[in-house]
Formats: structure tokens, sequence, C-alpha cells
């Protein structure tokens, strides 16, 4: 009897030992231990786009990223400098925590342990995400010809936004002082927007709106701010922890309503998003 007795208590001490170690950072701890309950089992607004460069490498929590993004529930959501382990975790929170069950789709660009973790002789995949609400078809992938000081491309996919079918893009510019080479893959990019009557256009775009690399898209769209133009004149929020507008929500063919900046600690970007009119 005391044997069993004892078998008891460590099989119990070892269960209490397994929770502590699982803990509230894996997205499937909620399963096992109870401690992700859903904080609130909200809807996504159907007419709300983001854009958001999580910042990678960055110390910040996969749950403060979801915490973030659940606190504007938009219907598509584009991220930037996101490694998939990182997206696949905060999709894990998304659900568990707040009921927002998003679809996803990557624009894998580079694949690098100093990036995105992993074993040396599979390195975690790293590049642009976009998540919805609805279903996504006719995925692309398209790395631009020259990235300049690293891999950089675009992604496109098909959804819904605001009741409506929109093809969706979200890129990741080249870096700053390589103006020529993000001239070049904003030549990539608005060839594939222009095939489009309806189109939104998410990204990180390292330049500002004046800058002369981004004529080629301010030639085919506007951004989501209306104050927002390529005159020096215009009054953009920035976007980013050093005053510059580098983030953007460019519309083709579709009417913007309001849209918001919000500053967040968990990245050198600040979360964008934008509500349309779904006419």
């Amino acid at each position: 009897m005391v044997l069993g007795r004892v078998t008891r208590l460590l099989v119990g001490a070892m269960t209490v030992v397994c929770v502590a170690l699982v803990g509230p950072s894996a997205p499937g701890a909620a399963l096992f231990a109870g401690s992700l309950p859903v904080e609130t089992g909200r809807d996504v607004v159907p007419n709300r786009v983001m854009t958001w460069n999580i910042c990678n490498p960055c110390e910040a929590g996969n749950g403060d990223r979801a915490a973030e993004i659940a606190a504007y529930a938009p219907q598509v959501i584009g991220l930037q400098e996101a490694c998939v382990r990182d997206v696949e975790r905060i999709r894990g929170y998304l659900k568990s925590r707040y009921g927002l069950v998003y679809h996803v789709e990557y624009g894998t660009v580079l694949r690098r342990w100093g990036r995105c973790g992993g074993a040396p002789w599979s390195p975690g995949a790293f590049g642009q995400a976009v998540l919805s609400a609805a279903p996504m078809t006719d995925p692309v992938n398209v790395e631009y010809p020259d990235g300049g000081s690293e891999d950089r491309g675009y992604m496109a996919v098909t959804t819904t936004v605001g009741g409506q079918s929109v093809r969706v893009f979200n890129t990741h510019l080249a870096e700053r002082r390589q103006e020529e080479v993000r001239a070049g893959q904003i030549g990539v990019l608005a060839a594939e927007v222009a095939r489009h009557d309806r189109a939104i256009v998410l990204g990180d775009f390292n330049a500002r709106p004046d800058a002369f690399e981004l004529t080629g898209m301010w030639a085919l769209a506007a951004d989501t701010d209306p104050q927002c133009h390529p005159s020096p004149t215009g009054t953009c929020k920035p976007t980013t922890d050093w005053q510059s507008k580098f983030d953007y929500i460019f519309l083709r063919g579709i009417v913007p309503l309001e849209h918001r900046v919000h500053p967040t600690p968990y990245s050198d970007h600040h979360l964008l998003h934008a509500d349309l009119d779904p006419a």
C-alpha cells in the first residue's frame, strides 16, 4: 500500500511538472492544461484589412503579437518579416484565446537558421504571410529578380473583403538606401496589380510617399489615407519608430472609409489597418 501511494504521488508530481513545462507559451497547451481559455468569442470585422511588419529578429512573444491583432480583428492580415513557425503560433493563439479563426498562405523567400531558427540542416522559412478569415484561392508567390541585400518578393491571393471578391497582394521591398532596387521591384509588382480592377496591396515598401521608386504604384492605386500622396506636402502619419511612413495599404478600385495607425512595443513598425467600403 505504501509503495502504491508513493507511485501515485510521483505520477501526480510529474503531471504538475509537465503542465508547468508546457505552460501558456505553447499553442496547444489549452487542450492539455486548460490554461488558454477563449477570452472573447469575437468576430472579425468583415471589411477591415491590416498590414504589419512584425520585426524579425525581435524580442517579442507570439502571444503578444496575437493580442495586438485580436484587438482590431481584421478580415485580412498581411504580415512581413514572418517566420512560418511564428505565424502558426500566432494563429494558434488567435483561435484558442480569442476565438478568431484564420486561413493562411505563405510567401516564403528564404530559409535561414539565423532568421527563423530550426535545425541547421532544416532552417525555418521566412518571408510574407496572409491570414484571412475567408478561404483564399489562386495563391502566387514571386521572388523579385533582384532582392537587394536580402531576398525579397510578393505574394497574392484572392479572398473576400466586405463580402466582395478581391485580389490581395503582400510585399516587402528592399531595405533603405537601395532605391534603384526598389524601383525594379515596384515594376514587377505593379505589372501584376495592373491586371486587376479591384486590388489591395499591403506591405512594407521601405520608402517614404514622395520617393521616386513608388511612382509606379501611385499611378495605379491610392493609399488608404486620403491625405497621404506622393506630394511632399502630404500629411501621412508615420508607421515606424523612426517617424517615417514605410507601410501602406494601397487600394485599386476600392474606396476607403477610415484608417488607423497603432504604435506597438512589439515591433519597430506600427500596425496599420483600414476599413473599406464593400460596394
